[in-house]
């Protein structure tokens, strides 16, 4: 089994968005150091505690101070973008990073974000609309060779024909060919984004507040799409997020987990989920009431949390309740005392992972 991060970012509001990124770039390099595949980084404008406007920008400082690790978007929101810049900026980033790169794509947004850029949450479907037609000039974008000209319902670009003299006009590609691998984000119970990894063989990545049941549902989907498409499907690509706390002893690892993930739970995630869908994937009896859902709860249903045998442990279970997957995605969680995390970090890789080594997905 392969480990990244999901690194939303989360940060508390009392924390300046300097020292924040400081703590962000600092555990990409430990991270780096201890041999993590990837970490995904992610992108929101309205929301404090997930401070990354431009993650972009944090990816390319981070490109020039780690060696090895896969850096990602996590995601780019589709709907939010001008196509034309985003291809460009997303070639340009694979450049800077050799190709050190992923690009998360989502066909969403959080509803102060959407209505930021001047988008009607309530108009669900439209949204999707715009995303996937941004998408689609993206690629094609990249694929084009002579005069680019693109006529959709949101979008009408006619670019300029490379001048094998002057040379200018509409040039950039991306580093990896055809482009950098892409991943498509699900959050919701019977997402119908994780089918568009399935049917274009994309790397499927399911959210960290899913109950077990729903992330099976998930890889159905995908699974199906692909079929559907003629492709196969691999779970080895899978991605699955978890808040993930691990400690020298479990006492010490359930204390440390709530007071970190306790706090983001309880004054961030839980407010934001109440009254949608996502606190309903979050239960694994849906007749539960969302009082129920509290630190302990999560602690012992969603969580990943113990000393690293009991780690270990849930994570196996984890990958035989939804049929196995390849890759365990650790949710970045910024405790009040950095070390904490990066033990936490340390722990995972040194301890958990020779634990699990022999989960590939590939049954």
């Amino acid at each position: 089994m392969e480990f990244g991060l999901f690194m939303m970012p989360l940060h508390p509001p009392y924390r300046s968005y300097a020292d924040s990124y400081d703590r962000d770039l600092a555990l990409l390099v430990e991270a780096d150091r201890l041999g993590f595949h990837e970490a995904w980084l992610g992108e929101h404008l309205t929301e404090r505690w997930e401070n990354a406007p431009c993650p972009d920008l944090l990816i390319a400082k981070a490109s020039a101070m780690t060696r090895n690790i896969k850096l990602a978007t996590g995601i780019t929101l589709l709907p939010i973008h001008n196509p034309v810049e985003l291809a460009h900026r997303i070639a340009m980033l694979d450049h800077l990073t050799r190709g050190r790169f992923y690009w998360g794509i989502g066909h969403r947004a959080i509803p102060t974000d959407l209505a930021l850029f001047g988008l009607d949450p309530k108009k669900g479907e439209e949204v999707r609309e715009q995303a996937a037609e941004v998408l689609d000039i993206v690629l094609k974008i990249w694929e084009n060779e002579g005069k680019f000209s693109y006529h959709g319902k949101y979008f009408n670009i006619e670019a300029p024909e490379l001048d094998p003299v002057l040379e200018r006009g509409l040039h950039m590609k991306p580093f990896q060919k055809p482009h950098p691998p892409i991943g498509v984000a699900a959050t919701s119970i019977g997402s119908t984004s994780i089918r568009v990894a399935g049917e274009r063989g994309w790397i499927p990545m399911s959210s960290s507040n899913l109950a077990p049941k729903y992330l099976g549902d998930h890889w159905t989907v995908v699974e199906d799409a692909a079929a559907e498409a003629g492709r196969t499907s691999d779970r080895s690509q899978w991605r699955i997020g978890r808040d993930v706390f691990v400690a020298r002893t479990p006492d010490e690892a359930r204390e440390r987990a709530r007071a970190v993930l306790g706090r983001n739970y309880i004054e961030h995630q839980r407010p934001n989920r109440l009254g949608s869908g996502l606190i309903q994937a979050t239960k694994t009896d849906p007749n539960m009431s969302d009082d129920d859902l509290t630190v302990d709860y999560m602690m012992e249903n969603i969580w990943i949390v113990g000393d690293p045998e009991e780690c270990a442990e849930r994570i196996r279970d984890l990958y035989n309740q939804v049929g196995g997957f390849g890759h365990l995605l650790a949710i970045t969680q910024d405790p009040d005392d950095p070390q904490w995390e990066h033990e936490c970090l340390q722990l995972l890789m040194q301890e958990v992972g020779p634990r699990v080594a022999d989960l590939t997905g590939k049954e």
